[in-house]
């Protein structure tokens, strides 16, 4: 849903007929009730908004959402899966929480893993680059049970080091080789019936691989770093289904000026 709604509603100033919606995702093989659902859930999160006309309900994008979406289109197309530009500085989050606040401590770990940080050592987590954990810590009210640093390596540490001990370079490169085994550019994707929906599968993989991804700089990577074919891979099938399906999208949603 994310997919679609970046990629049909973002900065478009419309709303989407529910119907429409509906007879897009059946391409994919998503119910009408699933679908019906997820609107549902996605206006309780303030994700989308309800506008009516006559009898039929249209959805557009609230101001969360077109953060959220904005995230994701950078994250797809300017920050990539290729780290070519790092600049040598870590940002530094360390934490001590208390046992009585378990669930705090795991809401922590798991948004650091989903932003990019990797474990360096017990309660200190590093990632590449300069990063704003601002999002990332709003609302655990941790007060002084974390700290937030930006910092270099310097002998006898070394950057190489750092990424080996604190990510899991093998896992990172097998997600990506499980994306080249899924998109091949000499092979429309088996099942999907158009490429409205395999524009829409292929975005959604790539964004959840991009998200997923640390960002490691390249020069502390293997040359033949899956990353770099997979960025590839992606860009190439998504420019060769962007126009029909955006032809097939025409035909299908019914719209509403917001």
């Amino acid at each position: 849903m994310f997919s679609f709604l970046g990629i049909y509603v973002l900065h478009r100033d419309i709303a989407v007929y529910s119907g429409s919606v509906i007879d897009v995702f059946a391409r994919l093989g998503v119910s009408e009730e699933a679908v019906r659902s997820t609107l549902a859930r996605m206006v309780k999160r303030n994700l989308l908004a309800r506008h009516r006309q006559g009898r039929k309900v249209y959805f557009g994008l609230t101001s969360h959402a077109v953060e959220v979406l904005e995230d994701g289109r950078k994250r797809v197309w300017e920050t990539g899966a290729v780290n070519r530009d790092w600049d040598g500085t870590w940002t530094l989050v360390g934490f001590s929480i208390p046992d009585s606040r378990r669930s705090t401590r795991h809401d922590l770990r798991s948004r650091l893993i989903w932003n990019g940080f990797g474990l360096l050592q017990s309660g200190l987590w590093i990632a590449p680059g300069v990063r704003d954990v601002t999002d990332v810590l709003a609302s655990l009210d941790l007060g002084d049970h974390v700290t937030v640093l930006t910092a270099r390596a310097f002998t006898p540490t070394e950057a190489a080091d750092l990424v080996g001990k604190a990510f899991d370079i093998e896992q990172i490169a097998a997600r990506h080789r499980a994306f080249l085994a899924q998109w091949d550019v000499a092979r429309p994707l088996p099942g999907a019936p158009d490429d409205l929906a395999r524009q829409l599968l292929l975005h959604t993989d790539w964004l959840q691989l991009v998200r997923q991804d640390p960002h490691l700089p390249a020069e502390h990577l293997p040359r033949d770093w899956p990353a770099i074919q997979a960025e590839q891979t992606f860009q190439t099938l998504a420019q060769r289904y962007e126009q029909p399906a955006a032809e097939l999208a025409a035909a299908v949603l019914d719209t509403l000026a917001v």
